[in-house]
């Protein structure tokens, strides 16, 4: 026990000073644009060097600085929220080998060492998804490590192309050869990988399944590591989106995921599965505006999200711990009168989510928003950009109805409190950030103001949809009893909204029915059937008989020959004289 509270003081230290020289470095960087590429030459053989590459920037710099910054945070929050867990220590270092994961992939402008930390993160993920040992762990990690599979396959053909250039650094091509046809399918390679790792459809069902694991490792996986893996890797190679048939069809699919993830979470009960299908639907609009173009905003909304995002499932995990692991919001209410100072940081991330103005999320989102009214948007994506607005404002406005208002509904006779001092002051740090990041950063990333001049109708479009969504949420949160009999009714519409199109069933039951029945034919008929009789089996089998012939003419018996040798004189006169 005092090695685990050791290691993760230590890791608290050392991740936040971590976080802080990143932080200024990223500041220096920014400000006189340097860029520092290092190569280290691992091995020399000959003719073959096997280098390590790095690229430090004021990108891969602030990023890290953030992602060290909520780790170390969420690793002083597991110390008392894992306090039951007998193998903390364990836990504690799968965690930093995740960190780890992602730091290789943040600095690494090589595609093979991106490989390595995108694989180490899909490998550290399912250790983490399984950690609590029951058959529901097992089939969301096994969800969660088959559909990030697809897009490993997808990099490494990436990897097999990219030798047509001479070299896997995809940084010095991207530019000179974004108009060639190699570079365009490249590019498609790697948005497929990074749909498959940010959930995007029709992949999304491994995130809501993740949830399985243990809290902490959901505020760190949904705010700053493995769903925001693919928006990183696709805001460095955004040259190769911009104007191509590829990110035409990003901005459909990452539209249509923000507008099915804000759906299916008015319908849910889940506490934690709320909050991942809000983290679904924010990639959704990350990738929607990088399609268009605008990666700096896309980047800049990744890191606000993060804050505000581990702040919520920090919240969330404080509620289900004094809940005695009940993670259903019909459960809960009146959770502000037990626990004030969750309540609030709930509250407040919960707000910054929704783009409540100088909180953490209005200046991405807001500007965001605008930038979309200003460019040229066909209907379609226009009006998922601000549907989707109003229906995030809609279950959040519901979340704070059941677990705010009413009276206290614990399923268990256990008294709350705001006493888990560890876990208020991880959530401590990430409330301060949810306050004052999007300002700061705001003034960082974009030191000229930026002005957008919009109608007075577009200029008002999100605000008004934020209190429409709201308000519609708070009334059908009112009419619970109603809306379950009106939920009967419309039975169908119901379960295809609140199941995500129904893309579990269809990436679980619905692969495993067709291809596997058809792969364990295949290999019932031929890899064990006809391959078999022809091959391997069939040979030994008619080799052996032959081997026994020619055994039992080799026999050292004369009587043996002679009959051999009069039976083949009778065959050859029957056969002449026949």
């Amino acid at each position: 026990m005092l090695w685990s509270v050791s290691i993760c003081v230590i890791s608290l230290v050392f991740l936040g000073l971590s976080s802080l020289s990143c932080f200024l470095s990223g500041l220096y960087f920014l400000g006189s644009e340097y860029v520092l590429f290092i190569e280290w030459e691992v091995v020399s053989l000959h003719s073959v060097n096997i280098v390590m590459t790095l690229l430090l920037d004021w990108m891969s710099l602030i990023f890290m600085s953030f992602v060290l910054l909520i780790s170390s945070l969420v690793i002083y929050y597991s110390e008392e929220y894992m306090s039951g867990d007998l193998n903390i220590g364990r836990f504690i270092l799968l965690v930093l080998m995740f960190v780890l994961s992602m730091m290789l992939l943040i600095i690494s402008p090589n595609l093979i060492s991106i490989l390595l930390g995108w694989d180490g993160l899909g490998l550290v993920s399912y250790c983490l998804v399984i950690y609590y040992q029951n058959v529901k762990s097992y089939n969301a990690g096994m969800l969660t490590a088959l559909s990030n599979r697809i897009g490993d396959v997808a990099l490494l053909l990436a990897i097999a192309w990219m030798l047509n250039f001479g070299g896997f650094n995809y940084v010095f091509y991207l530019t000179s050869m974004s108009e060639t046809w190699e570079m365009t399918l490249i590019g498609g390679l790697v948005v497929l990988a990074a749909m498959t790792k940010s959930a995007q459809i029709p992949f999304s069902a491994w995130l809501p399944a993740a949830m399985a694991a243990p809290t902490p490792v959901s505020a760190l996986v949904h705010s700053s590591t493995l769903v925001t893996a693919g928006v990183y890797l696709l805001i460095r190679f955004s040259p190769l989106l911009s104007g191509s048939e590829v990110s035409s069809f990003l901005l459909l699919i990452s539209g249509l995921t923000m507008f099915m993830a804000g759906l299916g979470a008015n319908f849910e009960f889940d506490l934690k599965k709320i909050i991942a299908l809000s983290t679904l639907s924010q990639l959704g609009l990350m990738m929607s505006i990088l399609s268009m173009g605008f990666y700096k905003l896309a980047y800049f909304h990744l890191l606000t999200h993060a804050l505000f995002k581990a702040l919520l499932f920090m919240c969330a995990g404080a509620v289900i711990h004094n809940m005695k692991d009940s993670q259903d919001i019909r459960n809960m209410g009146g959770i502000v009168t037990q626990m004030p100072y969750t309540a609030s940081c709930l509250n407040v991330a919960n707000l910054a989510l929704c783009g409540m103005p100088f909180l953490a999320g209005f200046y991405s989102k807001d500007l965001i928003l605008e930038v979309a009214g200003l460019s040229f948007l066909n209907s379609v994506s226009f009006g998922l950009f601000f549907f989707s607005t109003g229906l995030t404002m809609c279950y959040s406005l519901r979340l704070a109805y059941y677990t705010m208002t009413g009276d206290f509904q614990p399923s268990v006779c256990h008294p709350m409190n705001d006493e888990g001092h560890k876990m208020l002051k991880g959530m401590s740090g990430l409330l301060i950030m949810s306050v004052i990041g999007g300002g700061m950063l705001s003034w960082v990333l974009f030191p000229t103001p930026v002005m957008v001049c919009l109608p007075f109708g577009l200029k008002t479009l999100a605000l008004s949809v934020s209190v429409l969504g709201g308000w519609v949420g708070y009334e059908f949160a009112k009419m619970s009893v109603g809306m379950s009999l009106k939920s009967v009714e419309w039975y169908t519409p119901v379960v295809f909204s609140g199941s995500m199109w129904y893309m579990p069933f269809l990436s679980t039951f619905g692969v495993s029915k067709v291809p596997l029945w058809a792969g364990s034919l295949l290999v019932k008929s031929m890899d064990q059937g006809w391959s078999e009789h022809l091959g391997g089996q069939g040979i030994y089998a008619s080799l052996e008989g032959s081997s026994r012939v020619s055994g039992w003419l080799q026999d050292n018996d004369l009587k043996v020959y002679l009959t051999t040798f009069i039976l083949w004189v009778i065959v050859l006169l029957v056969f002449m004289w026949g």
